[in-house]
């Protein structure tokens, strides 16, 4: 992996050069194998909290984490193609659009002992439209070499606060053409559905049950690419226990292992038949 600027990592993405690289600033990876019709993201995966920030947070290091999907670059780091974040979506949250990235509340509780002093607000901006400008320039060289492109956009939920049961992997796509699409979220269900998961964990996959697809990763590139399709994946945090922050490795491995076959042979799918 080597660490590039900006500029040189879209420029490699427009010659479609194969590369592994993090961002200068370090605030995300990319890894391109192979230029094939299907992306793999992770824009919550990120736990890095800048120092200059530590001192003015009212947030622990768990609630943090709490609020994150730790394990879901993990999930698809075999894929040929991986885009995820490196910080904490308490920094800034890649998945909402810019005028809400930088909170001032996270989750019913304010963030900051006093308020952010613009100069860091503006860092962290700087890193989301930055991460979005790789983004653009990585879907629109994948859509014109293919003439489309699917998303496999990963996140992960808390599950123990609900209080009804909910499913293990939920699919949102309320803001997704399923007119044109449905086939293909409906099969991708099916795939998610037939993961099998040690510890006797019960598998279960919905649409539109816990979260509909409100994210601006999915939001961003639906409206900028028409031939492209993001499938916002949440899988229910089985593979770790929330509340004593330990993760259960052998339950994401199992995950993973499933998703280097499932992922692939869906987006072929698509590929073919859009």
């Amino acid at each position: 992996m080597q660490k590039l600027p900006l500029n040189t990592i879209i420029s490699k993405i427009k010659s479609e050069e194969t590369f592994h690289a993090v961002a200068e600033d370090y605030s995300f990876t990319i890894k391109i194998d192979e230029y094939v019709p299907y992306v793999c993201g992770a824009v919550h995966d990120g736990h890095q909290f800048r120092k200059s920030l530590w001192d003015n947070c009212l947030h622990t290091e768990y609630e943090r984490w709490y609020e994150e999907d730790p394990e879901t670059k993990n999930m698809v780091l075999s894929h040929p193609i991986v885009i995820a974040g490196c910080d904490s979506r308490f920094e800034y949250d890649l998945n909402r659009d810019p005028e809400h990235a930088v909170f001032d509340t996270a989750w019913g509780k304010q963030l900051w002992k006093n308020p952010l002093p613009e100069v860091e607000k503006e860092k962290s901006l700087e890193k989301h439209a930055n991460f979005y400008k790789v983004v653009h320039a990585l879907i629109e060289t994948i859509e014109t070499k293919f003439g489309s492109c699917i998303v496999y956009d990963m996140h992960s939920y808390n599950w123990q606060r609900w209080d009804r049961e909910v499913p293990t992997w939920n699919l949102g796509t309320s803001n997704i053409d399923t007119e044109r699409f449905g086939e293909f979220v409906e099969t991708w269900r099916q795939a998610l559905a037939s993961i099998d998961l040690p510890n006797g964990i019960k598998q279960t996959a919905k649409i539109n049950d816990t979260f509909q697809g409100n994210g601006y990763f999915l939001k961003y590139i639906t409206n900028n690419f028409k031939d492209t399709l993001v499938l916002a994946t949440e899988i229910a945090k089985v593979y770790c226990d929330e509340y004593k922050q330990i993760n259960y490795p052998e339950v994401a491995a199992a995950v993973e292992i499933q998703l280097r076959h499932l992922i692939p042979q869906h987006a072929n799918t698509f590929y073919k038949q859009l």
